[in-house]
């Protein structure tokens, strides 16, 4: 009896079918960022002020400055103030003009904005004033649904295969993605997006999973960051798009209506062969791995596949098993942290590109362009400076330029922006990196459970990340401060791990052994004990 490994080897660990595999979850790779960042572009702040129409009851001839003069009080800047107006009175205009208005209330007839606006979220739901926390709320909520679609959606991935997993998800995102945009309130906006989230989160967990167990060992980094460079292109995507379309109804079909176009998946997707094998599909598994062998122009001996049979698994530990011991117990807190403040500034960075001084869109496509070679940079920096070096200095160099953000006087927004670019960047790398250092820092016994806890942390700072931008209220400097001193944490515990580059995986909770081992990226041998090992890292992820 052999396992999956020895098969995929005959097979082709990274030929042309996964390639193509790669490239075909690529394609709504490219299309989540349309979701996770759109919101910032159709909520963007504009100029408004109370309706004050009642004064037409009284007299028609005043002009429109003369009118709001009368009716709304002026801010300590000169400028008319966006959320109150002057109390309606029953008086004639003679006495109004003589006396004027002295009691201010809240806006009560609504607000008027710029006639030559295209309708926003903002316009439209008049999420100003006092709603206008509702902005960060619902990004929260959006967030909150990656959560649930990873608890809930990721076990169904296990039951159903990832190829329909990732179907259901795509059908999901498209229908809620497009009903948003006919949504008759804010509330029902939410909650569409909300599924939206959840679709996301089942979606990039398959579709992880799905290429982790077609492609071998030593490919899989290079696959996972190629998957991730089409999000950034996807971002910079996102700006034209949000430039060309400003219609916020018009925007969320245009981002959500492309996925209808992926149907042909149905076809084209294959099903994970080590899926099948699992569930004792044997017959199955042969046909697609035949298949595969074909695109790779490889030839599999039938007796190699007759051979083929489930590989032995170790049985995992429970959470409990991570802060027994006092080393393990400092590495799940660590390796908690790191994901916690990788996904609290990435987010808190990039769902705050319109508070940086310059061009929203353009500033949108410089976001996504820099995540491009800083993931890339990942594959041979990884290891040339080992992974927990990088690790720490990916989160010092995010963490210090968020720091020095809020330093910068006002009216320099090129530098504020530059600054936010780099920190950006070098947190889309963090993350990268997290991925690859998990996989390895844990036991094999702990490996799903801890990773498990990593992937939880990350999404609750998720959730956190978009009410960051609500302490501005209390002082423009906060949010930045706060990320900033998340990261700088984060990278400075980054020391206390231990290095994993070229060392065995570990199996056990004893401490980590320092022996290494000689790995060539070109000539690789996978032992088939340490690719079942990186296939249990792998799904790990999932959550």
């Amino acid at each position: 009896m052999v396992g999956f490994a020895e098969v995929l080897k005959a097979v082709g660990e990274f030929g042309w079918f996964q390639k193509w595999l790669v490239l075909l979850l690529c394609i709504p790779n490219f299309l989540t960022p349309f979701h996770m960042f759109g919101q910032q572009f159709v909520m963007t702040k504009v100029a408004h002020y109370c309706n004050t129409s009642w004064i037409h009851s009284i007299t028609r001839n005043l002009t429109k400055e003369q009118e709001l003069n009368l009716t709304i009080p002026m801010k300590p800047d000169g400028s008319l103030s966006e959320c109150f107006m002057f109390a309606p009175v029953d008086e004639d205009i003679e006495s109004i003009l003589n006396y004027g208005l002295n009691t201010t209330v809240k806006c009560q007839q609504g607000w008027v904005y710029p006639e030559d606006l295209k309708p926003t979220l903002l316009t439209e739901f008049n999420l100003v004033c006092d709603r206008e926390d509702l902005d960060q709320i619902s990004q929260s909520i959006y967030m909150a649904g990656l959560l649930i679609g990873a608890l809930v959606l990721g076990p169904l991935s296990d039951r159903i295969g990832s190829r329909w997993s990732i179907l259901l998800t795509l059908l999901l995102m498209g229908a809620f993605g497009v009903g948003a945009g006919f949504a008759p309130n804010f509330y029902a906006y939410i909650a569409m997006r909300f599924v939206v989230g959840a679709a996301f989160a089942g979606m990039s967990i398959s579709m992880a999973a799905l290429i982790s167990e077609w492609v071998g060992a030593a490919y899989r980094p290079l696959a996972q960051i190629i998957s991730h460079c089409s999000n950034a292109l996807g971002q910079m995507a996102l700006g034209g798009l949000a430039y060309s379309v400003r219609d916020w109804r018009l925007y969320q079909i245009a981002g959500s209506a492309p996925v209808f176009a992926l149907f042909f998946y149905i076809w084209v997707l294959p099903s994970s062969a080590r899926w099948l094998v699992t569930k004792g599909k044997t017959e199955e598994a042969k046909k697609v791995l035949l298949k595969a062998a074909a695109i790779n122009k490889r030839t599999v001996p039938k007796e190699l596949l007759d051979q083929l049979a489930p590989e032995e698994k170790v049985k995992s530990g429970t959470i409990l098993d991570l802060f027994k011991k006092p080393h393990l117990r400092r590495m799940t807190l660590i390796m908690a942290w790191v994901w916690f403040a990788d996904s609290l500034v990435y987010y808190g960075v990039s769902l705050h590109v319109g508070d940086f001084g310059l061009d929203i869109y353009m500033t949108q496509v410089i976001f996504g362009a820099v995540e491009i070679p800083s993931r890339m940079s990942c594959i041979f920096l990884l290891q040339w400076m080992g992974r927990k070096k990088c690790q720490a200095v990916w989160l010092l160099l995010g963490g210090v330029t968020c720091l020095l953000i809020p330093a910068i006087p006002e009216g320099y927004p090129v530098i504020v922006t530059t600054l936010a670019v780099i920190g950006k960047s070098a947190l889309a790398a963090s993350f990268t990196t997290s991925y690859v250092f998990s996989s390895e820092v844990f036991p094999t016994v702990v490996r799903q459970t801890g990773l498990g806890l990593c992937s939880t942390a990350a999404r609750v700072a998720g959730i956190l990340s978009p009410l960051v931008g609500l302490l501005n209220k209390v002082h423009p400097a906060i949010p930045m401060a706060l990320l900033g001193s998340t990261g700088v944490l984060g990278g400075a515990l980054c020391f206390l791990l231990p290095e994993t580059r070229n060392k065995d995986l570990q199996d056990d909770t004893s401490q980590r052994s320092n022996k290494a081992v000689n790995i060539s990226f070109e000539k690789q041998p996978v032992e088939k004990k340490e690719d079942a090992q990186m296939t249990e890292a792998t799904k790990a992820t999932r959550l």
